[in-house]
């Protein structure tokens, strides 16, 4: 993806998922807006006034090898992320028997005893396969998976809801259907 569609797409997860307001930005309860509010609302931020279009936010959809962003009918969201204070409404659905997620051997022993809270964000992030869970992990520094027992928690009562189709979200999920990681 060129250095314009990598900004850009920044500056979209800023608007949709962490600071909608500083783009004058009035996110339903599912999180959608129109796409022409969010052309105007980061227009009208930018110093430099390269103008940016639905092609452009296609692109980056396309381009992605995260899927991120959804449209829709002439409106945009963010599919997962979110740190506003408003809580964005998923459709619970039955996860994968297992999904993993990446965190570092620093709050090893905070996820044992506590298990995967959300922290800033609303969800717990989990993904369908190591390699993604892996890629998140890795910004942190040395990655450590947790398997996560996802239907077993399913079964239980706990609610996962689907991101897109390498994500999925959890309210939260107890130590007891988190397996005894290995460093990768």
């Amino acid at each position: 993806m060129d250095q314009h569609l990598v900004r850009l797409s920044k500056e979209m997860s800023r608007a949709l998922r962490h600071t909608p307001w500083l783009y004058e930005l009035e996110l339903d309860p599912e999180g959608w807006v129109p796409v022409e509010e969010l052309i105007d609302g980061i227009q009208g931020r930018r110093d430099h006034r390269q103008k940016i279009s639905l092609a452009d936010f296609e692109r980056i959809q396309e381009q992605s090898d995260k899927r991120r962003f959804e449209l829709k009918d002439g409106r945009i969201r963010a599919l997962y992320g979110h740190s506003v204070p408003a809580r964005m409404v998923k459709e619970p659905g039955i996860p994968p028997a297992v999904l993993y997620h990446g965190t570092t051997p620093a709050v090893l022993d905070i996820i044992r005893a506590g298990g995967l809270k959300p922290m800033r964000r609303q969800y717990v992030h989990l993904s369908t396969d190591v390699p993604t869970a892996t890629q998140v992990a890795r910004r942190k520094g040395v990655p450590v998976i947790l398997e996560i027992m996802a239907q077993e928690a399913h079964a239980s009562g706990l609610k996962f809801y689907r991101g897109n189709e390498l994500v999925w979200l959890a309210d939260f999920v107890p130590p007891e259907y988190i397996k005894n990681p290995e460093s990768k």
